[in-house]
């Protein structure tokens, strides 16, 4: 599996923002959205950033409140982790967690065409674990 079929079946809609969006409009927008991470983009294409509600916390733990007055560039993560629709499941799994993140904003040709998270991973390797299981159950029944 590849992440091409995953966003083939959840879409490729990314949330984006501009980098002098203030933190408390971005923590607006993740909730609203039911989200856990913007990308920050100042065109809506090209990634600057990622903006996740772990950076958010981190950054209200060492800053309190003032965090919300902050622009979403002060506290992005600038420096991306991303995958190209043609990585497969297995490496997305293996980044994420020897990177311990949560998203993979998707690139082509430098654009952003997507995002995928570990809810999208973990949902998507059961389901194939599930298929699996059923063609072996079909398999053991015929024979």
């Amino acid at each position: 599996m590849n992440v091409a079929a995953i966003l083939n079946a959840k879409g490729s809609a990314v949330v984006t923002v501009k980098p002098d969006t203030s933190v408390a409009d971005v923590v607006r927008l993740l909730a609203e959205k039911r989200i856990g991470a913007v990308v920050v983009s100042s065109g809506g294409r090209r990634a600057q950033g990622i903006l996740s509600e772990r950076d958010i916390v981190g950054s209200l733990a060492a800053r309190g409140p003032l965090t919300l007055e902050k622009k979403a560039h002060e506290l992005m993560t600038a420096h991306l982790t991303t995958c190209s629709p043609q990585d497969q499941l297995a490496d997305l799994m293996a980044v994420m967690t020897t990177k311990r993140i949560r998203h993979l904003p998707v690139v082509e040709d430098g654009l952003v065409c997507g995002i995928i998270s570990i809810g999208d991973v973990v949902k998507w390797r059961v389901e194939e674990i599930e298929r699996e299981a059923e063609a072996l159950r079909a398999y053991v029944a015929q024979a």
